[in-house]
């Protein structure tokens, strides 16, 4: 796996946000999704070189790429941002609830937005991720990317946490 590198390529507003830029969007799901709509133009899925360009910022640093193989279980991770590559490893369970949401995305023709609580190196974190589809020819998902951020839970906080999803949204 290698991370994302480069420089970004931003649209002028984010949708649903009215003027403001999506420079100055903090969330990093929602300046993804800014983007990937902005690609898609509301008619089609946009293809991974599409996409390529503009995950080269800082936000690349939390991005991933899965493959999307045949049959759907197969699907596997080929990009990993330098933030996610720890949280991706495979004895943590984020990596599994990323991967396990592969065949929604695929049969829905939809992206999905996740939140939840998962255990990294012994410890509880919450993350939200975003999971949306990409095509290379416009009609075959053949990729979802994702962005995804988290942050440890303080020991003391870390108790009454229940692992798992907490909400998913269909984009």
């Amino acid at each position: 796996m290698q991370p994302f590198l480069g420089q970004p390529v931003y649209p002028k507003q984010l949708p649903g946000k009215g003027n403001q830029d999506v420079r100055e969007e903090r969330r990093l799901v929602w300046r993804v999704l800014g983007r990937w709509k902005e690609v898609a133009g509301g008619k089609r899925f946009p293809s991974h070189e599409e996409i390529e360009s503009w995950v080269r910022d800082e936000d690349g640093k939390n991005c991933l790429l899965i493959a999307v193989e045949s049959p759907v279980e197969l699907s596997h991770f080929v990009a990993v941002g330098v933030n996610l590559a720890v949280a991706l490893c495979p004895n943590d369970t984020l990596a599994g609830v990323l991967l396990s949401k592969v065949p929604c995305i695929v049969s829905a023709r939809r992206g999905l937005m996740i939140e939840g609580s998962a255990i990294l190196r012994g410890t509880c974190i919450l993350y939200r991720s975003l999971l949306l589809p990409l095509s290379d020819r416009g009609i075959v998902i053949d990729h979802i990317f994702g962005a995804t951020n988290y942050r440890f839970v303080p020991a003391a906080e870390e108790r009454p946490m229940r692992q798992g999803i907490f909400q998913t949204q269909w984009i």
